[in-house]
């Protein structure tokens, strides 16, 4: 059975002629047509009208983001104890302009939607999503990344856990999880393994090696990490 065409589309109005026609249709009704005729492959017998009048006519495009003007702000910040004055794009998230702009490429992009923890900096010594926080809001801020933890060639107390346990297979989300037990631990959410569990949950470990990672935050917190 055929398709149905739009109730208000009348049969007898040539392709030539549908441009004018779309004028006077609602944006929603537009939307439906073009949606329809594209589909059905008909733009390409109707010529370039109706597909430069889709792109101009009021209402049937918004501007992009690509189009909007960029706005830049000056932000100071202490990373990993060095003092760091950089301009950056508003919209920048604090992990790309870690990433992409500090090359500080330890904390890593997993999800970039905050669910899997790769990205876990800590933020004036609370751990954050880098993904999901804008650079601009960390004016001021002391930020540490997992390159700031070690003391020169001393491992961090948690670091050399996670080496001695085995904590990590493939080693991406191995800065997130290090950066997020060391918060752990600090908050004082170590006194049972399921503790540990239940407050290490937002970090994923697709390897899983789990069990490693509960072991190595266990003895960190032992040693006074």
């Amino acid at each position: 059975m055929d398709e149905e065409e739009p109730k208000c589309w009348p049969h007898d109005v040539p392709p030539c002629q549908w441009a004018e026609m779309l004028e006077l249709l609602t944006p929603e009704t537009r939307r439906r047509f073009l949606k329809q005729i594209a589909g059905a492959g008909v733009v390409f017998a109707i010529g370039p009208n109706v597909t430069a009048w889709a792109q101009t006519a009021p209402g049937s495009v918004k501007p992009t983001a690509a189009s909007a003007p960029v706005q830049t702000a000056d932000v100071r910040m202490k990373i990993n104890g060095r003092d760091v004055s950089v301009s950056v794009d508003t919209r920048t998230s604090l992990l790309d302009l870690l990433r992409e702009q500090l090359r500080l490429t330890g904390s890593k992009k997993g999800c970039d939607h905050g669910q899997c923890g790769a990205c876990t900096v800590l933020v004036n010594g609370r751990r954050i999503n880098s993904c999901l926080s804008l650079a601009v809001v960390h004016d001021g801020d002391e930020i540490t990344t997992i390159e700031g933890l070690a003391n020169g060639d001393e491992l961090h107390p948690v670091q050399a856990a996670f080496v001695e346990h085995d904590g990590f297979q493939c080693g991406y989300c191995t800065p997130g999880q290090i950066c997020s037990a060391v918060a752990c631990i600090h908050e004082g959410h170590t006194k049972s393994d399921d503790e540990i569990r239940e407050w290490m949950s937002g970090n994923l470990c697709r390897c899983g090696a789990y069990p490693n990672i509960v072991d190595a935050i266990r003895e960190a917190a032992g040693r006074g990490a």
